[in-house]
């Protein structure tokens, strides 16, 4: 599919790229590539790292995954669950911290009402199944349609989607899940509010100093919001499904195009005119 409100990442200003000090990024088939983590992404997330920039996975992956990338990967922090949480390292305590946007008693009612939602997913959409990293998951619901099952076709991600509508959940489409939830966050609005409690930055009047890489339907609250969101090139696969689309796209798909976007924040603030 073309789009032409993409732009190639070429056209990103150096003088712009000059200004980033920050990145944000989903994982799924944006840092990862079929499903796996390459060399050349992590290396990228290190490079960023190195360079000073701050760096933050925003992603819909559980918060089993998440304690493992805070501790283990060079980022400074991870939302996890499309925004129910966040955790990072605390490295002058030695210990690992987590902030959840909900109390207890909302998550447990949540996980509580979202066993109905289960039930009829599984009744009703034939060949969906729960995801395999569901045990690990803390507030919300994932319903695999390609990571581990046959590829569902769209109508039945779309009867996913509103099956859960149907019982007041949110639902967002990543590249291999259906998420929901019962609550009013999202990535976008979580990650706002990390920046301010965790980093004492207001993100509303630093946007422009940030930017967010992604690749799917859940990341279009980033993409509408940052005015220098970046698509990995395999954001054409769902662009006629995003109410916002990034500004930059990159040639590469999946971890390459992340790395290409490393690279090109690199070479902006190596810019000899600097």
């Amino acid at each position: 599919m073309s789009d032409q409100r993409l732009l190639p990442l070429s056209a990103f200003p150096i003088a712009d790229r000059r200004q980033i000090r920050g990145v944000f990024t989903d994982i799924d088939e944006t840092v990862t590539t079929d499903g796996s983590l390459t060399a050349q992404a992590y290396a990228a997330l290190e490079a960023l790292k190195r360079a000073g920039l701050l760096v933050v996975p925003v992603t819909g992956r559980p918060a089993g995954w998440c304690d493992h990338i805070a501790r283990m990967w060079p980022v400074d922090a991870v939302v996890g669950e499309n925004g129910a949480f966040w955790m990072w390292l605390d490295r002058r305590a030695g210990k690992l911290c987590t902030r959840f946007v909900q109390s207890d008693a909302e998550r447990a009612d949540g996980q509580r009402r979202l066993q109905a939602v289960r039930a009829q997913v599984l009744r009703e959409v034939p060949g969906a199944g729960i995801a395999s990293d569901q045990p690990y998951r803390l507030a919300d619901l994932a319903v695999d349609f390609c990571e581990d099952v046959p590829a569902l076709p769209r109508a039945a991600v779309d009867r996913i989607v509103a099956i859960f509508a149907a019982h007041g959940a949110q639902a967002k489409i990543s590249s291999i899940h259906v998420n929901g939830w019962f609550g009013d966050y999202d990535k976008l609005t979580t990650t706002r509010l990390m920046m301010r409690e965790l980093f004492n930055i207001d993100l509303d009047a630093e946007r422009a100093r940030y930017v967010f890489s992604g690749d799917s339907p859940n990341d279009a609250p980033m993409f509408g919001y940052f005015p220098n969101a970046t698509g990995v090139a395999n954001v054409r696969d769902f662009a006629d499904r995003m109410p916002h689309l990034p500004r930059w796209i990159t040639q590469a798909r999946s971890g390459a195009g992340f790395a290409e976007l490393a690279q090109a924040l690199l070479d902006g603030r190596n810019d000899p005119s600097s």
